[in-house]
């Protein structure tokens, strides 16, 4: 009888993983896919007028972590390169002592970005928030999206299917961990079937609230 029982888990478990690699790996190469005729280098990537730079985490004492200070480095470079006339700056606020887009505008302030040329989203709490709110509450329809490579094609699937026409600025500016680019891989694979399923089946609303374009009718 146990024989039995342990078979049938083998055959079930042969059955299982072989579809469970297939629901991880679909979506990453369908955003992949998608994504290969626009990932640009700073020098090479289209004009837009916005460039929307994701959140990375911070440091304890509350500077830009290395991966976000790469994101904001290379949205400065695109904007001395006058590619984007406004940097949108979009990450997570929900607590006092956690302040994202600040700290991404003291750094670009500090790269010789004028403060004028940078808005802040303090509700980018996901890529997913980021890319509703960028068309939503910014009014953004046309963007370069800044992030490492390995985030940029679910970043672009996410913005093309929320209203925002984007091409992808890769901000890989040095040399990680492998240890970091296998976790970020890793959990790239989880949160890009999470992306398909919000986009096509779910589609939750992130926090709103009233709406302000970067760039009014008259500009």
């Amino acid at each position: 009888m146990l024989k039995r029982i342990f078979s049938l888990l083998i055959r079930l478990l042969k059955f299982l993983i072989p579809l469970g690699a297939a629901l991880l790996l679909v979506p990453r190469l369908v955003t992949a896919f998608n994504a290969r005729a626009r990932l640009f280098q700073v020098n090479s990537a289209p004009a837009s007028r916005v460039a929307i730079v994701f959140g990375a985490g911070l440091r304890r004492d509350g500077s830009p972590t290395p991966v976000l200070s790469d994101r904001v480095a290379t949205a400065a470079e695109l904007y001395f390169a006058g590619k984007v006339e406004k940097l949108l700056m979009s990450g997570d606020n929900r607590f006092a002592y956690y302040n994202e887009p600040e700290a991404m505008r003291q750094y670009a302030i500090q790269l010789g970005v004028p403060d004028a040329a940078i808005v802040l989203d303090y509700a980018g709490r996901r890529t997913y928030d980021t890319c509703y709110r960028a068309r939503q509450i910014f009014g953004v329809t046309e963007a370069i999206l800044v992030t490492q490579a390995f985030h940029l094609p679910r970043a672009l699937y996410l913005c093309d299917n929320l209203g925002v026409n984007a091409a992808g600025v890769s901000a890989d500016q040095r040399r990680y961990f492998l240890s970091s680019q296998l976790s970020w891989n890793l959990r790239e694979l989880f949160a890009t079937l999470n992306a398909l399923v919000e986009i096509h089946l779910t589609h939750p609303v992130p926090v709103l609230g009233q709406f302000e374009p970067i760039f009014p009718a008259s500009q």
